[in-house]
């Protein structure tokens, strides 16, 4: 869910095409959650193979990785690690809230509200680690790097960007800008459209780029200001202040010099250390060797895990992954004109 700072957060719409020749960092855990919970039947049953195996995310990746590689994008995945010990009832929390839209599905079905079958099934979205395991198989079957984070993967592909190694971040939460990346992308990996909840229509949805300098400059704050803000507010690491919003915390880090100030001027009590909370943001756990190579996709291996494997239109994936190895061509080029020119 991340920090609720989008009302002030500096944005443009723009078109894929802006993006084209850059890398992005992509948040894996983020994108493989919106696959889980958008890929769905009518309602909202996931999509399957012939053995029950749900495959909606191996799907989405496959399928909305490649469009992105058509349109010049150079995706590069950053998968979670161990979460940080503040984060485990943040988990807990999502477990208990994934069970009750599970009941919910369930009794919509009963009553025959497909919409409502539809919203609750999206809810109940579980990525397992066999998930993860198979979409990290499947990203290097495709020739793309995957980059192992020891811990949050947002913090990763903050880093990366903050080193100048790809050109943003790419996830729909915001906690990236408080993790110091210049730039943030969000409805990357999204469809053109996104399902309305409890409506049966769409919006159209656009990639959107935020920038860190102009959403503090616009505020009048530091990105540590930013950071006692997410702790005010709320965060995966703790919970906020009653009350306490974007724009109020906004105010009160705005009067104070220190985060302790911010603490003791906000009036709320807080179950772990504040200071602690601001440092998982400030000096999180990153990998500071990484590999971002692309390579020449396996047609073989991906017919194999996808169409042998999962039951994919054979014709479908060939004609997809030989796309993609024309794409990785132009990848590998441009990769040598950057060092031929860097």
């Amino acid at each position: 869910m991340g920090v609720d700072v989008g009302v002030l957060a500096v944005r443009e719409e723009i078109a894929l095409d802006a993006l084209k020749g850059k890398t992005l960092a992509i948040d894996g855990n983020n994108a493989l959650y919106q696959f889980l919970a958008s890929i769905r039947q009518p309602d909202g049953t996931p999509l399957m193979d012939a053995k029950g195996r749900v495959t909606s995310h191996l799907s989405g990746l496959f399928y909305r990785t490649a469009r992105l590689l058509d349109a010049g994008v150079k995706p590069a995945y950053v998968f979670d690690g161990t979460p940080p010990h503040l984060k485990a009832k943040t988990i807990a929390e999502r477990r208990e809230i994934r069970s009750a839209a599970a009941e919910k599905w369930t009794e919509a079905l009963r009553q025959g509200d497909l919409a409502g079958a539809r919203t609750a099934a999206g809810a109940s979205s579980r990525l397992t680690r066999q998930m993860v395991e198979e979409a990290r198989t499947l990203l290097t079957l495709m020739g793309l790097p995957v980059v192992q984070a020891p811990a949050e993967g947002e913090a990763q592909a903050a880093y990366m960007c903050s080193r100048g190694d790809v050109f943003a971040a790419a996830s729909q939460d915001y906690d990236a800008l408080l993790l110091g990346a210049p730039r943030l992308v969000r409805n990357l990996t999204l469809s053109g459209r996104r399902k309305l909840p409890g409506r049966n229509d769409y919006a159209e949805v656009a990639p959107e780029l935020v920038d860190l300098e102009k959403t503090l400059s616009a505020n009048g704050i530091t990105r540590e200001q930013l950071v006692w803000m997410g702790v005010l507010i709320g965060t995966d690491f703790n919970e906020g202040v009653n009350g306490i919003g974007p724009k109020k915390a906004l105010r009160l880090v705005k009067e104070c010099s220190t985060l302790d100030e911010a603490v003791a001027k906000s009036g709320g009590e807080f179950e772990v250390e504040p200071r602690e909370v601001a440092a998982l943001f400030l000096s999180p756990a990153v990998a500071t060797e990484y590999s971002l190579a692309f390579n020449a996709p396996d047609i073989d291996g991906l017919l194999a895990l996808l169409s042998d494997g999962h039951d994919f239109s054979r014709e479908r994936v060939e004609g997809t992954a030989k796309k993609i190895s024309g794409k990785m061509a132009d990848c590998a080029q441009q990769r040598s004109l950057d060092g031929w020119f860097g």
